[in-house]
């Protein structure tokens, strides 16, 4: 279905296909169905990466303003997210698990590589697919990285979540039926989001938490270093569980690193024109220079605009 994008010139009025689609996987708990959804088209792919426990819809409004300039972008559910499925064994999650999981689509999409992006846990996927696959990343756009500085935040905002799942399911699992009562259509779309995100199932979040919390948060930052793809970070002041140092931290790591700073935490939500902005020149100049031996991307250390 086509609908239109926003009112500047990243995110004007203008249609883009969306087509959904599904691939399997053989995972640790048997065969396990991924869904995602494609915008637009062309060969010059994007991928886009929800944060944590949320679903790939939240990713749809850049995903719509990227398309709008041409490029073929697409939005994944991580398995144990959104639509795709969720086995409930925490050996099953991890993030060097989830940056498999974007190789197998491109592979599915017969992409031969894409600029890969997220926010949150996102951003940590895209690091992993950078580390794992470097040849299938043509740039990295990371909004709030979660890495040493949110170690502590991040264990008092989920621990709690994972304990709840685990010991008291039925809180959980009511919320769930709940918000599966409110109609989507006829609230905000980010209230749409976070109800999307209320909507858990007690055994797949413990299940999600608990991989994510005893395995690699991040590549090191030794690997970090080593990454000489292009880079787009973008950090949130004001934000316990994303530092902007992490950020920041980040884009000086990063020899081919560019760091924005965010105006604030709900800038790209609530005015992402900026932003949406920042992400289209990025992702164009990415495909626009060859692949080897690209243009060096600016470092600095406040917004670029």
């Amino acid at each position: 279905m086509s609908r239109p994008g926003g009112t500047d010139r990243y995110a004007r009025a203008v249609l883009v296909s969306e087509r959904i689609g599904q691939f399997f996987l053989d995972g640790e708990s048997g065969r396990d169905r991924l869904e995602y959804t494609e915008y637009g088209g062309g060969d010059r792919w994007v991928v886009l990466l929800h944060g944590q426990l949320m679903p790939r819809r939240m990713c749809q409004p850049l995903a719509r303003a990227l398309a709008a300039e041409g490029l073929h972008v697409v939005t994944l559910d991580l398995l144990g997210h959104g639509r795709s499925d969720r086995p409930a064994d925490p050996l099953g999650y991890s993030m060097t698990a989830f940056g498999e999981q974007v190789v197998a689509l491109l592979d599915h999409l017969g992409a031969p590589a894409a600029v890969v992006g997220g926010t949150s846990l996102g951003a940590n996927v895209s690091l992993e697919v950078a580390a794992i696959a470097p040849d299938r990343v043509r740039g990295l756009i990371c909004e709030m990285p979660v890495l040493d500085n949110a170690v502590e935040a991040g264990i008092v905002a989920f621990a709690p979540l994972m304990f709840a799942a685990r010991f008291l399911p039925f809180t959980v699992d009511g919320l769930r039926r709940v918000t599966k009562l409110v109609p989507r259509g006829i609230v905000p779309f980010w209230t749409g989001i976070a109800l999307d995100t209320l909507g858990q199932e007690s055994a797949s979040m413990a299940a999600v938490v608990h991989g994510i919390f005893f395995g690699r948060v991040a590549p090191s930052s030794k690997m970090r270093k080593a990454m000489t793809v292009p880079a787009l970070v973008v950090g949130h002041p004001a934000d316990p569980i994303h530092p902007a140092a992490d950020a920041a931290m980040l884009a000086a790591e990063m020899p081919h690193a560019t760091f924005v700073r965010a105006h604030s935490i709900l800038e790209w939500r609530v005015r992402p024109e900026r932003l949406n902005g920042e992400a289209a020149r990025f992702a164009l100049r990415c495909w626009d220079a060859p692949a080897a031996g690209r243009s060096r991307a600016r470092r600095t250390q406040g917004s670029t605009s």
